[in-house]
């Protein structure tokens, strides 16, 4: 059960105060839990709306940002910072996934350390905000996750090889080696699921999928080069 003190945490995060609490309980709400419970809507129209938002935003920072950028180049910033292994360390370093409400099934299967429900999640939290503040609330919390999400793109977790960019950073820092922990493998043999965990320093920074355990350890160090980029680490 998410407390009210907890909210108010995460209010302090998002520089925000809720007019409407409905609409931030309503964010973090997934559809299992909307399903099982039958007391409220689930996230999917918030994130709906806050996908549209988030294009947006994301677009004009971009225009402003390179202005010597074709749009080709644009399209590809774009598509890199809205997209799931992006999102899913913003919300890691917002820690949405101790709040989300689940059913018990999705509980059960980690639900809430799963990149693309952690993605949506940012989304639908971004709509809510839209909803309550206007633009300028939605753009106060687009604004860490771009800057963030852009200085991995340049370190080079873009160009699809996360991992060599990850331990090179922390490398750079005078860190160990990050550590990748296979902790879930299922399906069927011509379409398996693995889960993969990214460790360092004996902190869990980052959670992944893929069809193969190569491409859920890429996607658990996008998570973690993200999660060490934003700038809410600091808060």
């Amino acid at each position: 059960m998410t407390t009210l003190a907890a909210i108010a945490e995460l209010e302090a995060r998002l520089g925000h105060t809720f007019a409407d609490r409905e609409l931030l309980a309503r964010a973090l709400t997934h559809r299992s839990a909307s399903q099982e419970g039958g007391e409220r809507a689930s996230y999917e129209r918030l994130e709906f709306l806050g996908d549209a938002v988030l294009g947006t935003l994301v677009a004009e920072w971009l225009y402003r940002e390179l202005e010597g950028g074709d749009e080709g180049e644009l399209s590809k910033v774009k598509a890199y910072l809205v997209s799931e292994s992006v999102l899913a360390g913003y919300a890691a370093a917002l820690s949405l996934g101790p709040l989300l409400r689940l059913g018990v099934g999705e509980e059960r299967s980690g639900g809430r350390g799963k990149p693309s429900l952690l993605a949506d999640t940012v989304e639908a939290l971004l709509g809510a905000l839209y909803l309550d503040g206007g633009i300028e609330a939605a753009r106060r919390l687009v604004a860490p996750l771009l800057v963030s999400g852009f200085a991995a793109w340049r370190s080079g977790a873009a160009a699809g090889d996360a991992k060599t960019a990850l331990q090179e950073r922390l490398q750079g820092e005078g860190k160990e080696p990050p550590d990748y922990r296979l902790v879930e493998s299922s399906g069927p043999d011509h379409q398996r699921r693995f889960v993969v965990e990214c460790w360092a320093d004996g902190r869990l920074l980052g959670r992944g999928e893929g069809s193969s355990k190569k491409r859920a350890e890429q996607a658990a160090a996008g998570v973690a080069l993200s999660l060490l980029d934003s700038a809410l680490l600091d808060r």
